[in-house]
């Protein structure tokens, strides 16, 4: 069991997602709850983005998507990462729109439809510029036309493209523009074939509050969805988002020492004076950042300290000053309204809030909250 006690504000979710369809400007939203929601539980949060208004969820596994449906969630689920051992025929069994990047993964998703009930419903995913998922534009022509014979027999339904941004979350960035307009020019090519898309998606959370002109049919915001905008609101509030992630711990232990006391591992940290020191029941075996040491802070009765020393694998100490009201028990608040932000914990240990709330929401089903 965790020592930390993860909390998820569920509503914060839902009213982030009806403040992203705001932004959305008319577009559809696809809330994106891959990687169990970046850490705040897969099908709570995809009910709660329901709630919101998102019409579809999405999710990079196909496990997720078939989880979801067990889950009870009837509305259009996206899935998208995966080779040509797809198990497409579980995925259309359950109604589950499917992304195909190659002439294999159609191949492997048209026969799984031959004796299927239903008819696979496919987005194309386009390569434009990521160099990661998607279809190189250069054989894009034979993938389409490969989709459009199946489409032709009866064997899938040709109802989407995509593709996904390098860097968004820096607005102004050239490769934006330029992989825009590869996207534009893919979907002329499909257009050039007769294909009449239902949805056409490009805008991720960075292009959902900055770029209106990409939004297209559908924008798939994901860390927005969490309250956590990518990228810097002008305006200075958040773009309206409110983080759904709060974690915590406690103060077990309160003890005085001298001037020169080393602690923990190594003594990285020594006391500059005379002090008090904290013990929290917390380490990087609970996805605190063991080299959080010296740099990440926490909050105790509304007061910030830095981690004193190095992270532990359950424990780390905070130097709480020579005169202190703290005593055992009290709370610390490590991602909180009252104390650091995911972001400062990003900031502080070299990574992104991403990373930071997958971690510590790693750890949701293990822990007493």
């Amino acid at each position: 069991m965790s020592a930390l006690q993860i909390e998820i504000d569920y509503q914060a979710i839902s009213d982030n997602v009806a403040t992203l369809r705001k932004h959305a400007n008319g577009a559809e939203v696809m809330a994106v709850v891959k990687a169990d929601a970046y850490g705040h539980g897969l099908a709570e949060a995809a009910r709660a983005a329901r709630d919101g208004g998102a019409a579809w969820v999405g999710v990079a596994q196909p496990r997720e998507a078939l989880a979801l449906r067990v889950a009870g969630d009837t509305g259009r689920i996206f899935t998208w990462l995966y080779g040509p051992d797809v198990p497409a025929a579980d995925l259309i069994a359950a109604d589950i729109d499917v992304s195909v990047s190659s002439e294999e993964v159609l191949a492997a998703i048209v026969e799984a439809g031959r004796d299927a009930k239903g008819t696979p419903r496919v987005h194309i995913c386009v390569d434009t510029g990521l160099g990661r998922e998607g279809v190189t534009i250069h054989d894009l022509p034979a993938l389409l036309d490969a989709a459009v014979q199946a489409q032709g027999d009866g064997l899938v339904r040709v109802v989407g493209i995509w593709s996904h941004l390098a860097w968004a979350d820096q607005p102004g960035h050239p490769t934006i523009d330029l992989q825009a307009e590869n996207f534009r020019a893919a979907v002329v090519c499909a257009e050039e074939r007769d294909i009449d898309f239902e949805v056409r998606h490009l805008a991720n959370s960075a292009c959902t509050l900055t770029r209106s002109d990409l939004h297209f049919d559908l924008v798939r915001p994901g860390i927005a969805v969490y309250g956590l905008p990518p990228v810097a609101d002008p305006e200075g509030n958040a773009f309206g988002l409110r983080p759904a992630m709060a974690v915590h711990s406690e103060v077990i232990l309160v003890k005085d020492v001298p001037a020169g006391q080393g602690v923990s591992y190594g003594h990285d940290y020594v006391t500059p004076y005379a002090t008090t020191l904290g013990l929290v029941s917390a380490g990087y075996a609970d996805g605190v950042f063991r080299n959080a040491g010296n740099v990440a802070e926490v909050a105790i009765r509304g007061t910030r300290f830095q981690i004193s020393g190095r992270v532990c694998m359950d424990q780390f100490v905070v130097d709480l000053g020579p005169a202190t009201d703290i005593v055992a028990g009290d709370t610390v608040t490590l991602i909180g309204p009252e104390g650091p932000s995911a972001r400062d914990w990003a900031t502080a240990t070299g990574t992104i809030d991403y990373e930071i709330v997958c971690r510590f929401g790693g750890l949701r089903d293990k822990d007493s909250a």
